[in-house]
């Protein structure tokens, strides 16, 4: 063995290095065989998971404390599609039950893989449901029932039916309602004012039953409750909304008796006119009530200006004119956040989009 020794210039190190015979040694060749069945097996792997078959229509049932109505819910779901050869999802929400709901739901599930569950921390409500459903759901289509309505889902069928004739959203309309009269007579008049307000002329908007696709509401921005307001805000964007009967069972209803739930709903409609009509123009909506609120608040105070100067009498502590400040104060503050209101949407007007492109060709 020979030791070679190398120096290097500028450097205070001396590599030694040892050259060392070296042998070869002849290694057998490995077998590709099994990599290559394994690669093989891999691929087919993977080819599988991508071509799973996603489900076309994705079921929704919001559900809270109702386990005496599980499996006749479940029976009828399973019913409306014995004709529909698509391939289906059930989305099972259940918002915080307390009673045996969960459990019965659990066991459809162990027996049903069609059967998805998602159960909430606490009560959060129908909206809160929905939302969390649509992000599991994998179909296509839509189906939204909250289980609380009891219709009569062996005929979902028919809303579907008319989703496929070309409409974008099918609401479905409660025929007979089998309710309480006071919760017909209050949805009577929620429509009527819906119909004057959001010039959408639906029977049952808010029936929480709807069949639509899940690519429109992906185009859609809804928040808080304003998911019964879908129709009008599919409609603005230029959707087809279409109606459909379909029957309500009889059964056990909640009762709408709290004046806080109608007092929300009228808020509610507010909030959907203004995002629908106002949402880049801010001024137009506030400014009208500010400037007539102004108006009559000035022509308060000029009277009674000139009320004074000609000597009719005093003016102190009269009604008029505390009412003339008041309204020229509360004009000139809603016109003030008007202003503002422009101000921010300038800022981020590019980010607000109002239109909705239905087809575009040649790109």
């Amino acid at each position: 063995m020979a030791e070679k020794v190398t120096t290097v210039e500028n450097a205070d190190v001396i590599v030694v290095q040892k050259e060392e015979k070296t042998t070869k040694v002849k290694t057998p060749r490995k077998s590709t065989r099994n990599s290559g069945a394994k690669t093989k097996t891999a691929a087919s792997k993977n080819k599988n998971q991508s071509t799973k078959v996603l489900p076309e229509i994705s079921f929704i049932i919001p559900i809270l404390d109702m386990d005496t109505y599980v499996d006749d819910l479940y029976a009828d779901i399973l019913k409306s599609m014995e004709k529909n050869k698509a391939k289906f999802e059930i989305l099972f929400v259940d918002d915080a039950s307390s009673d045996g709901t969960w459990k019965r739901l659990d066991e459809i599930a162990q027996k049903d893989k069609k059967v998805k569950l998602l159960r909430m921390r606490n009560t959060f409500g129908e909206a809160s449901c929905f939302d969390a459903g649509l992000k599991h759901a994998k179909g296509e289509k839509i189906v939204y029932s909250a289980a609380r309505v009891r219709v009569d889902m062996t005929k979902m069928g028919a809303l579907l039916a008319r989703l496929d004739e070309g409409n974008d959203l099918v609401v479905g309309w409660r025929w007979p309602r089998k309710d309480s009269e006071m919760n017909q007579k209050i949805s009577g008049l929620f429509n009527a004012l819906v119909h004057k307000i959001g010039k959408l002329k639906l029977h049952d908007i808010n029936s929480s039953v709807f069949v639509t696709r899940k690519s429109m509401l992906e185009k859609i921005t809804f928040y808080g409750n304003l998911n019964i307001f879908l129709p009008i805000l599919a409609s603005r964007k230029g959707y087809k909304v279409v109606e459909e009967k379909i029957e309500q069972m009889p059964g056990k209803f909640r009762q709408s008796k709290y004046p806080n739930e109608y007092f929300q709903r009228v808020l509610d409609i507010i909030s959907v006119v203004f995002l629908t009509r106002y949402s880049k123009r801010p001024l137009h909506f506030l400014g009208f009530f500010g400037m007539s609120f102004t108006v009559a608040g000035l022509a308060l105070n000029i009277y009674l200006f000139l009320y004074r100067i000609l000597g009719f009498g005093g003016i102190a502590g009269r009604p008029l004119l505390l009412l003339g400040a008041l309204l020229l104060i509360i004009g000139l503050q809603m016109i003030s956040i008007g202003l503002i209101g422009e101000m921010i949407i300038y800022t981020h007007a590019r980010e607000i989009k109002e239109y909705n492109i239905e087809m575009v060709v040649g790109e």
